[in-house]
């Protein structure tokens, strides 16, 4: 039988919180705004997913929207939601990293047949965005060992360069030879490190911006890619 797991909070005082103790059964003990509105819990320096068991005896806190890693968390997440919806909308569409940046975020798309995005793109992209984030769908992780991984990412070469170590993405690639993804729906799946929102429905407040060219991993003698920026808030 697991023991229950203690945790510091930013106050110095100790809370117990339950065999398997996670960030999200936190929040509920500290009240409705806590469980309503954190996002993710960080232990002893780490970010973690609300879902994710709490390190015994770990200092412990939540971030909510408004703070500046609150924010950073919500721009991922919106830019996962932004790939979704390219996938989605865009059949043998390819894409490579989405990171969420100082002002917003964007995401890298290769369109097949040179295919490039208009104006017109944008605000199809974006409602289906808006329809994403009124499913709720939650931010599955998992972590998989690399021939699972060759087989969910096999028609997006960009991310087997990232998974190669080819490519240098702090957001997605492998961490200490852990490969880990998130999942929406049976459909997207991301390689991705985390941590995110719980759910879709987090989110909702966000923009796109533009769109710009960009080559693959900065070298003009590679793809020019299709990147989309945009940013997110908090309310």
């Amino acid at each position: 039988m697991s023991s229950d797991v203690t945790i510091i909070l930013p106050d110095g005082s100790e809370k117990v919180i339950g065999p398997d103790g996670t960030g999200a059964d936190l929040a509920t003990q500290l009240g409705s705004r806590a469980a309503n509105d954190a996002l993710i819990a960080v232990a002893n320096g780490t970010q973690l997913d609300l879902n994710q068991p709490l390190p015994n005896g770990a200092s412990v806190s939540l971030i909510f929207p408004a703070s500046e890693e609150g924010l950073e968390v919500l721009r991922h997440s919106t830019a996962h939601v932004l790939a979704q919806a390219v996938l989605a909308l865009y059949p043998g569409a390819t894409f490579s990293i989405g990171p969420p940046i100082e002002d917003g975020f964007y995401y890298d798309f290769d369109l097949p047949d040179g295919q490039t995005f208009s104006d017109d793109d944008l605000e199809r992209i974006f409602a289906k965005m808006k329809e994403i984030v009124g499913r709720k769908q939650p931010f599955i992780r998992s972590e998989i060992q690399r021939e699972e991984a060759d087989q969910l990412f096999a028609d997006h070469p960009y991310k087997l360069e990232i998974l190669d170590g080819e490519a240098d993405d702090p957001t997605s690639g492998p961490q200490g030879g852990v490969i880990t993804t998130y999942r929406n729906t049976d459909e997207f799946v991301d390689l991705c490190r985390g941590p995110h929102v719980p759910d879709t429905g987090y989110l909702g407040h966000f923009k796109l911006m533009r769109v710009a060219g960009a080559y693959w991993r900065g070298d003009e003698k590679r793809q020019m890619l299709q990147r989309i920026y945009g940013t997110a808030w908090s309310s």
